[in-house]
């Protein structure tokens, strides 16, 4: 008889390796890619050589460590002193070939800047600030400039702001209207770098866009100027250029428009100092019409009864002079879906502040309101002995008043057809759970503030930590500054030099060489804590020179 123990263990075998087999190809996983590249591409050879005297070539060839690519070349290389010819820029495999197609001047120092125009392939990893330098005579001009850009209203340091220089001469006939052919760009700290400069008399500027070309063309863009011209005929250091946005010298409007809810909606380019608004056609609609400005006086709002038109043309006006009229269609049978609705005047904690009424706003002005149809209650137990007010001051609030009991909860109500707006709208059912807050959950903060000349302005202005401005103040001697009822939480105070005196931050303009006013911003971060009285002094230095 055969021994079964053979066949047994060799189709068990089979089995077994069958088995580690699928475990062992399922446990096969794809490799890793390790750490992410964040290194941009380096320069292995240059021929010729950077900083190579008595240059003679007609083409320079660039080898790099890595593959590459150039991303907007014509716009980030630019070639000083500028060439009226283009140069061509060729790329093969890691190779950067830049072929003149213009003469060289003789006895002249050229500096190729390629700004961020080249970046590696896969992770596109800039190589910022790259130049390359040569002279076609015996002496490479070696002078630089140097210093910091900071934003004038934050006081921070601005990372990828470029710096720009124009010789004198051609001053006002580039700025603003070409690529400048001298420029670099500021690192993460703020800090700038001109080199391989030729002797001379320079304007310099510094520009953040939001879409780069290095051409100041934008309202939205911040610029930065040194009143004084600079000499260079030794290395210059410590230059500080304060970016500003520039008001624009002529008013217009940036955007006009009917919401979905009918409402014209303007949007100014620049603050007006006291805006109105009449409406001119058709005439009948101007004493129906309710229109709100905001408080930076630079957008308005206009409801009108009356939708049966088919264009409107409005006059806006500042301090009742004139400064624009606009003309707006509107299908004459065009609907809009207008739906009543409401914020409440609480935080986001849903509590409400002490000693105050809770303000309800719409988004629609409020014709009327039925307190009965207005339901609140106090632990789930129904009060009436509240009141609810018109704001005098704004066609679509009303305040709900009532004495507030410290850690109760309140439900309020609106139900349906509550509130009417002038359109003849009414609200849906709706309402908002809250709490009456704490006094201790807000502190007092006194700022003894001294100032150094009182002869002059100053505008003290307190910040929230998402440096919002909860209250600006004027003053013109050294005082106290009272805040009461201000929640916990870390605030910044920063002075505002107002040489204008009118009680708000002015900006520059470039074309009339004028600063924005200074602004100091006090280094210390102020914690209000829970039930506190505070006191901080705060000592205002003399006002810096504008460079």
């Amino acid at each position: 008889m055969l021994n079964p123990k053979p066949a047994f263990f060799s189709k068990n075998l089979f089995f077994l390796m069958v088995i580690l087999l699928v475990y062992g190809c399922a446990s096969i996983q794809k490799p890793q890619g390790g750490p992410r590249d964040l290194t941009p591409p380096k320069l292995l050879k240059a021929t010729p050589e950077n900083m190579t005297r008595n240059f003679a070539a007609t083409e320079i060839k660039l080898e790099f460590d890595e593959f590459f690519k150039l991303s907007n070349q014509y716009q980030e290389i630019s070639i000083s002193p500028a060439q009226e010819k283009q140069a061509e820029y060729k790329i093969g495999r890691k190779t950067l070939t830049i072929d003149f197609k213009d003469t060289l001047q003789k006895n002249t120092t050229y500096v190729i800047n390629f700004g961020k125009a080249i970046q590696d392939v896969n992770e596109s990893n800039t190589l910022t600030n790259f130049t390359y330098v040569f002279s076609t005579g015996p002496h490479i001009d070696s002078l630089s400039m140097s210093g910091t850009v900071i934003n004038s209203t934050t006081q921070e340091k601005e990372k990828e702001a470029t710096v720009m220089i124009f010789p004198i001469k051609q001053d006002s006939l580039l700025f603003g209207k070409k690529k400048p052919a001298i420029f670099t760009t500021t690192d993460s700290s703020g800090n700038f770098s001109l080199n391989n400069l030729h002797d001379g008399e320079y304007r310099i500027y510094a520009l953040k866009e939001p879409s780069p070309n290095k051409i100041f063309d934008n309202d939205k863009e911040l610029i930065a100027f040194s009143k004084k011209s600079i000499i260079l005929n030794k290395d210059t250091s410590n230059i500080k250029l304060s970016l500003f946005q520039q008001i624009p010298e002529k008013f217009r409007l940036s955007e006009k428009k009917f919401t979905p809810d009918g409402i014209l909606s303007l949007v100014f380019n620049k603050r007006l100092n006291n805006p109105s608004l009449k409406i001119l056609y058709p005439p009948a609609l101007d004493n129906q019409k309710i229109y709100e400005i905001s408080k930076t006086k630079d957008t308005a709002l206009v409801f009108m009864r009356n939708m049966d038109f088919d264009s409107l043309r409005v006059a806006i006006y500042d301090n009742n002079k004139p400064v624009d009229t606009i003309y707006q269609l509107k299908g004459r049978k065009e609907s809009f879906a207008r739906v009543l609705s409401f914020k409440y005047g609480i935080n986001r904690d849903n509590r409400l502040k002490p000693n105050t009424d809770l303000r309800i706003t719409a988004n629609l002005p409020i014709e009327s309101f039925e307190t009965g149809l207005i339901a609140l209650s106090q632990d789930s137990v129904n009060v009436t002995n509240f009141t609810v007010q018109k704001d005098t001051s704004n066609t679509r609030s009303v305040l709900i008043k009532y004495r507030w009991r410290v850690g109760s909860k309140y439900q309020l109500v609106l139900n349906e057809a509550a509130f009417t707006d002038i359109y003849g709208d009414k609200n849906k059912r709706t309402g908002i759970p809250f709490e009456a807050d704490k006094p201790e959950n807000y502190s007092q903060l006194t700022l003894q503030v001294t100032v150094p000349d009182s002869s002059k302005r100053y505008v003290v202005e307190l910040m929230d930590e998402a440096k919002t401005i909860v209250r600006s103040d004027p003053i013109s001697k050294s005082t106290s500054i009272i805040y009461k009822n201000y929640l916990t939480g870390k605030y910044k105070v920063r002075v505002i030099y107002d040489d204008n005196r009118n009680g708000r931050w002015d900006s520059g303009n470039v074309r009339q060489k004028t600063q924005p006013e200074n602004i100091w911003l006090y280094e210390k971060e102020i914690t209000l804590r829970p039930n506190w009285e505070a006191e901080e002094p705060i000592s205002i230095p003399k006002e810096p020179v504008s460079p």
